[in-house]
This record gives structure tokens, sequence and C-alpha cells, in this order.
């Protein structure tokens, strides 16, 4: 007679019994990778190790593996591991699924293709926004993003946006440990984020990279919350950064669009089921 087990495991085939073993290689790796994730930052390879619970020399030979599979990525100044771009891969495609995110692409493609502006859109991460697509245009920019970027919460447009509309009490700690220590540059930065809540939008000029600007608007949804950002970056000398420019009004066109086609669970260019 077969007896269910008590504590509820299954066999290889999902029917109650006894649980395999598995391969023991993968739950090492496995381990490695939790231990990155959880500490949500980049960790020399010594405290990578002891947090995934391994001695160092155990551990070098699956960094090693796990770097050459694009699972993890290694600094060659510090060091350090984060995660690689096929780690990002995989958790970026939970988006394929998200309604904002699948309205604003088209969207933001045509944008760019209008004003002439790249246009990234970010998405809450732990250390700060992150780019989930990077729709590149006509005039040349020269700086370093692309998918999997993290902005910075002070300096970019796009991380003041997300500061002001972001209820405090929802920060990860990340966020709060990146604002300004001092009190007249956090009094400074304070003001930033209340004139981006009058505006609806934020602005960066020459910052954080000299010759360049760009304009972020938000994205809420029925909730007002927050469900991400549209950022305008272009040439300090062509990109129009008016508050109420022809820029910045596509921008809040746009933004309004997506939240509008989320709303009413449509998308665009088709029936919503």
């Amino acid at each position: 007679m077969n007896r269910t087990p008590m504590d509820g495991t299954t066999d290889a085939s999902g029917q109650p019994g006894r649980v395999s073993r598995g391969v023991q290689s993968v739950d090492v790796a496995a381990r490695v990778l939790q231990a990155l994730a959880q500490a949500r930052r980049a960790l020399a390879p010594g405290d990578l190790a002891a947090l995934a619970g391994l001695p160092p020399a155990q551990a070098h030979p699956y960094l090693v593996s796990l770097t050459r599979l694009g699972l993890l990525k290694r600094d060659p100044m510090s060091g350090d591991y984060t995660p690689g771009p096929m780690t990002l891969r995989l958790a970026l495609l939970h988006l394929d699924n998200d309604p904002a995110y699948r309205a604003a692409v088209p969207r933001v493609v045509t944008l760019a293709r209008e004003t002439g502006f790249c246009v990234a859109i970010c998405t809450r991460a732990p250390q700060g926004p992150l780019v989930v697509h990077f729709e590149r245009a006509a005039f040349p920019l020269h700086v370093n993003l692309h998918v999997g970027s993290v902005m910075s919460l002070t300096t970019t447009s796009t991380g003041r946006a997300f500061c002001a509309f972001t209820p405090q009490a929802q920060w990860p700690q990340a966020w709060h440990e990146q604002m300004p220590a001092g009190p007249a540059q956090r009094e400074r930065f304070d003001q930033s984020l209340d004139e981006t809540r009058t505006h609806g939008m934020a602005r960066s000029v020459n910052t954080p990279s000299p010759s360049v600007s760009s304009l972020c608007a938000p994205v809420f949804d029925a909730s007002d919350r927050l469900r991400l950002t549209l950022t305008a970056i272009g040439p300090t000398a062509a990109l129009d950064v008016a508050w109420d420019g022809a820029v910045a009004n596509a921008l809040r066109a746009t933004a309004s669009a997506i939240a509008a086609q989320v709303d009413t669970g449509t998308h665009h260019g088709e029936e919503g089921v």
C-alpha cells in the first residue's frame, strides 16, 4: 500500500514520495546567487563566499564558472561581483507580462522617433531606478546607458522622479543610504523633489554628464502608484528642458496614454481581452 509522506515531499515526477538528491554543484551555485541577491550590493569574493557558506577556495571555481556563463559579473578594478547580464535577462522576463511595460515600449519607440531623443524606461529596483528598455534615436548620445543600468537617485532626473513620487516609507534601505549627508545638501535635494512634484516631472541640466540633459515623466496606475518612468535624454544644446516645452509635453502625453491604456486593460493598437 502506497503512503503519502507526512512532510509533503514529492519525487521527480511530481508525485508524493522521496525527494531526489539533485545536483550538488547546481545547489551550491544557487547559494552563491542567492547570497548576492540578498546582499543587494556588489560583494568581494571573500564576502560572497562567506554569505554563501563556502570556504573561499571552494567558492572560487563557482565564481569563475558563473562569471563565464554571464550569471555573475566581476568588476575589473575592484574585483567585486554583481549580477551578470544573463541573470538580468532572466530577472526581466516577468516584464513581458507587465501591462505597463508592454504598453510603454511601442509608445516609447514612437516618442524617440518623433522627438529625436533617446528615451529610457525605468522601474524601481533596490539600488535605484533600473533601465529596462533604452530606445536610441537620431541625436548622438555619448553616455554609457543600457538595459541594466541603475540611475543615480540624487544626480539624475530619473532618480529624483522616483524619490519624489515614491513615499519615503516605501524606500528601500539602500535609497536612504544614498541621500546627501550634509544638512545643506539634503535641503537642496528636498527642494528639488518639491520642484519635481510641482511640475509633475523632473529635469537635469548638464548633470551627471556634462553637455547632457534630461527630462523624466512618471507613469502612475489607477491607484496613483508609480509604475515606471520615461526619461528623454539628449545633448543640452538640442534638448528643450522647459517645463512646458515640446519634449516635456510629449513626455506627459505619452505617460498619460500609457496610464490610460493600462487602466482600461487595452494594449497599443489592439483590444484587451
